[in-house]
């Protein structure tokens, strides 16, 4: 893809994981940045040599994105270094996008998918889980986000180059963070009736209710949401209501 091998590609990817590992104030994740474009850099400009060393240098000044989107740059930068563009350019694409990068993905991960795949731990926790399997849910969920954007990003960048502002303004983050949104809401309002209502006993009947109305909510739109709300909140109070009158 771009001029690059597989192994490049690869070898920019595992290093991605690790692009915080020498944050600091001066440079924040530059860097990180420079060692993830190692093998890129390598690759084009040769194992050692001037070239090398100067072009490790400007990606190691100063640089800052939300860490599962920092691959997007990366991808665009290999792709800028392996077309040739001149060192200006790349430094004024790597000024524009930094802002963007970290402000999106701190919105989409931090503010909404970790809190929603945390209150779907709660809940399957207190639906009466093994803590295991709930802790599994968390991982598998939260990571399905995490990975993909790492993927997607150093594809989409090595792909469209200056062009990532196109790409992003077409990925579907808005359309994840509303859905994510409208799970979370649910999830917290199951979660607290589970914690009041349930006591540890029929957990599995709250979860199971709480269910339906999410795949309804989730699936079919907002007005579907609002009546699917109503109606599981009025099942369970009426449950809570029958559970402590037994």
């Amino acid at each position: 893809m771009n001029g690059l091998p597989r192994g490049v590609r690869r070898a920019m990817l595992l290093r991605s994981f690790a692009v915080q590992g020498s944050w600091n104030y001066r440079t924040l994740i530059g860097t990180g940045m420079a060692f993830v474009l190692a093998p890129a850099l390598r690759h084009l400009h040769g194992a050692d040599g001037p070239r090398l060393r100067e072009a490790t240098g400007r990606h190691a000044e100063l640089f800052n994105a939300h860490p599962y989107l920092a691959t997007l740059a990366a991808g665009a930068i290999a792709r800028l270094e392996a077309d040739g563009a001149p060192p200006e350019l790349i430094g004024r694409f790597k000024a524009a996008v930094r802002g963007s990068l970290g402000s999106l993905g701190d919105r989409l991960v931090w503010l909404v998918w970790r809190p929603t795949t945390a209150l779907l731990m709660v809940a399957l926790l207190l639906a009466g889980l093994p803590w295991w399997l709930a802790v599994s849910a968390f991982v598998a969920s939260y990571n399905a986000l995490h990975l993909w954007l790492r993927v997607w990003g150093l594809r989409t960048g090595l792909r469209e180059g200056l062009q990532v502002a196109r790409a992003l303004r077409e990925a579907p983050f808005e359309r994840i963070g509303e859905r994510a949104s409208d799970v979370g809401a649910f999830l917290s309002g199951f979660a607290a009736v589970l914690a009041v209502g349930s006591g540890g006993r029929n957990g599995w009947d709250y979860f199971a209710l709480g269910l339906v109305a999410l795949v309804a909510g989730v699936m079919l739109g907002p007005r579907v949401r609002m009546v699917a709300g109503i109606g599981l909140t009025a099942l369970l109070i009426a449950g809570v209501v029958l559970a402590s009158n037994s």
